[in-house]
């Protein structure tokens, strides 16, 4: 079974995600450096794939299944713990 999302939208802090199986994911801006430092067009300017979200003009792709699995932008590669 795949779960695609249906409808996105921000607030100042939030990427709001609402999925095909009625679920809806509040995604902090923080988690995608990209997004939170777009601008309400360029993050209003986006794509639904069944398995995603993508933003051509920020080289942005965020899939439904990392969201579920609570992962944030994965092009940073951070110290480890």
């Amino acid at each position: 079974m795949s779960i695609s999302a249906t409808e996105v939208k921000f607030d100042e802090e939030t990427m709001w995600v609402t999925l095909d199986d009625g679920r809806t994911l509040g995604v902090p801006l923080a988690w995608f450096p990209r997004l939170l430092l777009a601008d309400a067009v360029e993050r209003n300017d986006f794509e639904l794939s069944p398995g995603g979200i993508h933003w051509d003009a920020l080289d942005e792709d965020i899939s439904i299944v990392g969201l579920l699995e609570g992962r944030g932008d994965r092009t940073l590669k951070r110290p480890a713990a």
